[in-house]
């Protein structure tokens, strides 16, 4: 997917529509520590694929894409949306 590196976009923090530079936001790991990720470890100490059977076979073939945006005019940073599926993708100079 061929994404802009120059958008106009709404600004939060301006309150008007100005140009805004795309970059691809590095997503961090899920929390491995989290309550239901210490309860879902404890189950899956069990013999074999009992109680569960193993969830790494069933991963998403693409990862998300986050896209945040740099206001060219205040230079704050802000996120839009909740990001998409993509296997490719690509910034281009408009």
């Amino acid at each position: 997917m061929k994404f802009p590196q120059k958008v106009n976009i709404y600004c939060p923090v301006c309150k008007k529509h100005t140009e805004h530079l795309v970059e691809i936001a590095k997503r961090k790991p899920r929390g491995t520590l989290t309550h239901g990720q210490r309860i879902f470890k404890r189950k899956m100490l069990g013999y074999g694929s009992f109680p569960k059977e193993n969830p790494g076979k069933r991963e998403k073939p693409t990862r998300k894409m986050d896209l945040r945006y740099k206001c060219a005019v205040c230079g704050k940073k802000t996120m839009h949306g909740e990001g998409f599926r993509v296997k490719k993708f690509e910034l281009v100079k408009v």
